[in-house]
């Protein structure tokens, strides 16, 4: 077996610490290749998909997984294209995300107001910081109606 090179062992400590996309890794390794020769990044981060340290999978399933305690799935699925993620892998998660969409609204509404709004202008901020944590307005609805239902 050969010795890691610099660069395989800095990605390999990314990598440790918390699941990366391709491009995120190949964006924080660039600035650390650059004395390097063309290409070798990009063998690097081919060699780490071949041994299973680099996955895109494990990475979309770790970011839904962390960050659906604070966020909606349009914020979720907004962080995932901006990760450089492949659609087809956001597509597939979707489904999962929208299932729990309404049960982690809820919980974000409770922590955060755990009482309806009685005022236009409380509930428009109310409306205002869902949509702001990447909830539609169907689920925010959904979430101001159950809160109504349950304060009567």
């Amino acid at each position: 077996m050969s010795p890691l090179t610099p660069l395989e062992t800095r990605a390999l400590r990314m990598l440790a610490r918390r699941e990366h996309s391709r491009r995120e890794l190949e964006q924080k390794l660039s600035v650390h290749a650059e004395s390097c020769e063309t290409g070798v990044l990009a063998s690097v981060l081919d060699k780490l998909e071949q041994k299973g340290f680099l996955s895109e999978q494990r990475a979309v399933e770790q970011i839904a997984r962390t960050r659906r305690a604070r966020f909606g799935s349009h914020r979720i699925v907004h962080e995932l294209k901006a990760k450089g993620i492949d659609s087809h892998l956001i597509d597939n998660i979707l489904p999962t995300l929208k299932q729990t969409e309404l049960e982690a609204a809820l919980n974000i509404w409770r922590k955060k107001f755990d009482h309806p709004s009685v005022s236009k202008e409380e509930r428009g901020k109310q409306v205002w910081f869902m949509m702001n944590r990447g909830f539609s307005m169907e689920t925010i609805q959904q979430v101001l109606a159950q809160a109504d239902e349950e304060s009567t």
